[in-house]
C-alpha cells in the first residue's frame, strides 16, 4: 500500500490559542485524533481509505474508496469525507472496546440457596500470564465469596447455580 503524498500542513488555532498543525492534502487528511490516508488497494486496482487514531501503530480501520472521475485516480479527501470517516471509525474502535469488556467482564444473576446471587468472572488478560477471579455477591452488594479460576473457565448459568449451591467450593472446570 503506497503513493502517499507528502503533506503540507494547514495551522489552524483553537481557543486556548495553542497552533494545531493539522495536514490537509487529497490523500492525507490529519486531526480530531485521527489520520486518514488514501492508499493503492494491494487486492485491485481500486483504492482504499486506512483511518490511524494518534499514537496506534495499525490502522483501527480500512475500507474502500470511491475513484476519482478518471476511474484511475482516487477521489480527493476533503473535510465532509473526513468527518464521516471519523465519525465511523470511532464508533468501530468503540464498539470492539465494548465487546472485549464484555468479554473480559461477565455477570449473571441466579436464585440459589434461597436468594438472588450475582456472579461475576473478571479475566486480567496477560499474553504470559492471565488470570481470572470468580466472585459471588448478594443483592446487597456484599461479596460472599471470590477465588481465582483459570481464564477459560465457561461462566454460564449452570456453572453459577454449581458453584453457589456448591458453597462456593472450587468449581469443576468442563
Amino acid at each position: 500500500m503506497t503513493d502517499l503524498q507528502t503533506p503540507t500542513p494547514a495551522t489552524d488555532t483553537d481557543s486556548a490559542g495553542d497552533d494545531l498543525a493539522q495536514v490537509q492534502t487529497p490523500r492525507l487528511w490529519c486531526g480530531d485524533g485521527w489520520t486518514a490516508k488514501v492508499i493503492k488497494n494491494d487486492d485491485d486496482d481500486g483504492w482504499a481509505v486506512a483511518m490511524i487514531k494518534d499514537g496506534e501503530p495499525e490502522p483501527a480501520l480500512v475500507g474502500p474508496w470511491t475513484m476519482g472521475r478518471d476511474k484511475k485516480n482516487p477521489k480527493p479527501l476533503d473535510g465532509n469525507a473526513f468527518i464521516t470517516l471519523v465519525k465511523t471509525a470511532s464508533e468501530f474502535v468503540r464498539r470492539h472496546e465494548q465487546q472485549l469488556h464484555a468479554s473480559l467482564h461477565q455477570r449473571i444473576t441466579v436464585t440459589a440457596m434461597a436468594q438472588r446471587i450475582t456472579v461475576s468472572l473478571d479475566i486480567v488478560p496477560d499474553d504470559e500470564n492471565p488470570t481470572a477471579w470468580l466472585s459471588a455477591s448478594n443483592d446487597e452488594g456484599d461479596e460472599l465469596a471470590r477465588m481465582p479460576v483459570a481464564p477459560s473457565f465457561k461462566l454460564d448459568r449452570a456453572s453459577a447455580v454449581a458453584w453457589v449451591e456448591r458453597d462456593f467450593a472450587k468449581p469443576v472446570e468442563r
